[in-house]
């Protein structure tokens, strides 16, 4: 008895590694190369569930079928205009042909080699073709502020981190891997041009402060002109509105003396004489005329009234 059931259980043990390397199970964020004595053999297995093989013989080597991460190590690279900064990337990428990956790559850890390979030296080839301006640019949409002051770019940070993706594109496809994006993550300068840089950064918006400032100022001459001219329009318009009426005054005045004239030609002297009188003889005048004068006619005739018995 004690034979058979030893026998019993090694035959047991035997069944469940027999079973458990029979049937593998695939999840849905898995894909599956299945390889005899090491080489894959038919085609990948991407549908989930449970999946046979044969025992110990077969082996299932598993893949990833979500986005992968890829984070590049900060590199210190010399741009266009030799400006040397530190660059800091990371990528997005998944494995779209199993087989192939397996057959190029074997695993995850050499696609991450590889691709620090490909990417690094993309990242190197960009930046150096590139002003240290284009890679700060986030974007384009900037440039109506660059018309007020700002150097214009051609390029900007998005578009050459797609043009170091539109590069990597081609050398890992024969990897059956895809990158699905490419950013830069931090762009530093090298603390030996650091001083340099913000002193340009001080001087270049000073620059443009100064531009604002003589914009303004030119602004304000050109108002404060148009106001003086505004001005001696108005002026000229109400001296020559002041002009008219007071000669339009003038010439009913003279139309009404006429007529006093007309009525009483010598009452409206005497008025007249009298309203000389009163602006020439001042008090404190010494006035010294003929006794002939017209001016002393009215007066004469008073003194000839009074002197008359």
């Amino acid at each position: 008895m004690k034979i058979f059931s030893g026998i019993s259980i090694i035959i047991l043990i035997l069944a469940a590694a027999l079973v458990g390397g029979t049937f593998y199970t695939v999840k849905e964020s898995q894909q599956v190369i299945i390889t005899q004595f090491g080489k894959p053999i038919g085609s990948a297995i991407i549908e989930p569930g449970l999946h046979m093989k044969l025992p110990f013989i077969q082996q299932a080597n598993y893949f990833e079928k979500r986005f992968l991460a890829w984070d590049g190590e900060p590199n210190q690279i010399p741009t266009k205009d030799k400006r040397f900064i530190w660059v800091d990337t990371y990528a997005r990428w998944r494995i779209v042909d199993p087989l192939l990956f397996f057959q190029r790559l074997r695993n995850q850890r050499i696609a991450q080699s590889r691709l620090d390979d490909i990417l690094d030296g993309g990242t190197r080839n960009v930046v150096a073709n590139h002003r240290l301006i284009e890679l700060v640019e986030s974007g384009l949409d900037k440039n109506k502020l660059r018309e007020k002051g700002l150097e214009k770019i051609k390029y900007g940070r998005e578009k050459l981190a797609k043009e170091v993706l539109y590069q990597a594109a081609p050398k890992v496809k024969d990897l059956g891997i895809e990158i699905l994006d490419f950013r830069f993550k931090r762009i530093n300068y090298v603390e030996e041009v650091r001083k340099k840089v913000y002193a340009r950064m001080i001087a270049e918006r000073k620059r443009i402060a100064e531009q604002y400032r003589a914009e303004g100022a030119g602004e304000a001459a050109r108002i404060a002109g148009e106001k003086d001219r505004q001005l001696k329009t108005i002026t000229s318009e109400a001296y020559r509105t002041a002009k008219e009426i007071k000669g339009k005054a003038e010439a009913e005045a003279s139309r009404i003396y006429a007529k006093a004239y007309q009525q009483d030609a010598e009452f409206f002297d005497f008025l007249r004489s009298l309203e000389t009188y009163k602006k020439a003889l001042r008090k404190d005048t010494t006035l010294v005329i003929s006794s002939k004068s017209e001016l002393l006619k009215y007066m004469s005739n008073i003194q000839k009234k009074r002197n008359s018995p």
